[in-house]
């Protein structure tokens, strides 16, 4: 009993991929596909209406503050490894360098 569901899914998937191979236009009109992006709706949108506006640039701006953020942790981060090269090229507490 338990194969019947198993047997009945790898029947619908040949019929599906013999109807593909055969009818090729019929099953490419009948795959669903995403709705394109518009950036000038959105655009159109964010003009038209101040509550997607407010909601808009309050996203904008914290997306631009963690980058920024990020940014900021990056440049300390190459800051010390710029320190710890300087150390090890002319270590400045009187030891040789390496």
């Amino acid at each position: 009993m338990k194969l019947l569901p198993v047997r009945l899914v790898l029947a619908a998937g040949a019929v599906e991929v013999h109807l593909r191979q055969r009818f090729p236009r019929i099953m490419w009109a009948l795959t669903p596909r995403p709705e394109p992006y518009d950036p000038f709706a959105e655009l159109q949108r964010i003009e038209s209406d101040p509550m997607y506006r407010a909601l808009f640039f309050a996203e904008l701006d914290t997306a631009i503050a963690e980058r920024n953020a990020e940014r900021t942790t990056e440049l300390e981060e190459i800051a010390a490894a710029a320190d710890r090269l300087r150390n090890l090229v002319q270590p400045g507490n009187g030891e040789r360098a390496a």
